[in-house]
């Protein structure tokens, strides 16, 4: 008897039992795309990020239901070298805890991993066009590596569902292009826009010889920044727009119910220079639309602090 029918239909319903969500795993396409500084030029960032899903979504519609949480906790370490003046190569590598807990009828259930993430590594262009002033572009290509385990279990020693594991056992490609436009009445003004694109892979080996993929997803932002001097340092706000589009996720080439959809945020950021090669930032992230497919958990909200290190080779006086 062919049990993989059975096998299927047992994890659509436990997929629809424990309310997935799209928006729950580590943030790699929201933390790749490190300037391209000059040759030579090492970058190392180190931050934490907190993602907070407590608001349950039936498409636009918040329903009044707080009884699932699910908290993403993130390490994240970028880093860039810039091979030449306009080519720079990036890694950005993860560790991550996940914890999903669900509380009805006096009871709780508390689902949890932890573990090395999927990693990404990137490629990046930058030129600037000679006909138009105070205008930068960038494009990106990478790869994302699958090192996280997808066969992490619960402690009753069943296999999480895919969302809950630290990897995704696939290779997924990344696309990446931004532009950035500053101006002569005051050059530290920057209006920028970045898009990005993760077409993703299939696992093959998901419960054994089921097949799973993630969405693909796609995401965009516009992004005001200005730079001031206050305290004999600088400090740099900006402001973000994020759209997010996620398709969604397909067992066994089927789509699956409650995953996929449209999100909108705005992201508030702040950056401060403690010396000149070491910048502390921390941002928060704020939705303020979510259209999912069918009922899940949206993001509440998202924090991200951390420094940067820029590491530049000194000017030689003679070439």
């Amino acid at each position: 008897m062919n049990s993989k029918p059975i096998l299927i239909c047992l994890l659509f319903s436990f997929y629809s039992y424990a309310q997935t969500c799209c928006s729950g795993g580590i943030p790699l396409s929201n933390n790749i795309g490190l300037p391209t500084l000059s040759k030579g030029s090492f970058q190392i960032g180190v931050h934490y990020d907190y993602n907070n899903l407590n608001t349950l979504n039936f498409e636009k519609e918040k329903l009044d239901d707080n009884s699932r949480l699910r908290i993403t906790h993130s390490a994240l370490l970028n880093i860039n070298y810039s091979i030449f003046n306009n080519l720079s190569i990036e890694g950005l590598f993860t560790y991550v805890n996940q914890r999903r807990k669900i509380m009805q009828f006096g009871n709780e259930n508390l689902d949890q991993t932890s573990g090395i993430g999927d990693a990404v590594l990137l490629t990046m262009y930058k030129f600037k066009p000679k006909k138009i002033q105070n205008l930068e572009f960038n494009i990106g290509v990478g790869a994302k590596i699958p090192l996280g385990s997808t066969t992490e279990k619960s402690t009753e020693g069943i296999v999480l569902n895919a969302d809950l594991q630290p990897g995704s056992n696939t290779w997924d490609v990344i696309y990446l292009m931004s532009v950035g436009h500053s101006f002569n009445f005051r050059p530290s003004f920057q209006i920028g826009g970045r898009i990005i694109y993760r077409a993703t892979g299939i696992n093959n080996s998901y419960y054994g010889n089921t097949s799973y993929k993630f969405g693909d997803e796609f995401l965009s932002f516009l992004s005001f920044s200005d730079i001031f001097v206050a305290f004999k340092t600088l400090v740099s706000p900006s402001l973000s727009l994020k759209y997010r589009n996620v398709v969604k996720d397909e067992l066994d080439e089927f789509p699956l119910d409650n995953t996929g959809g449209n999100f909108v945020s705005l992201i508030p950021n702040f950056t401060i220079d403690i010396t000149p090669n070491i910048t502390f930032s921390t941002k928060a992230e704020l939705p303020i639309y979510s259209y999912v497919e069918g009922t899940q958990l949206t993001p509440t909200y998202r924090v991200t602090t951390g420094v940067l290190l820029r590491l530049e080779p000194k000017p030689r006086l003679f070439n």
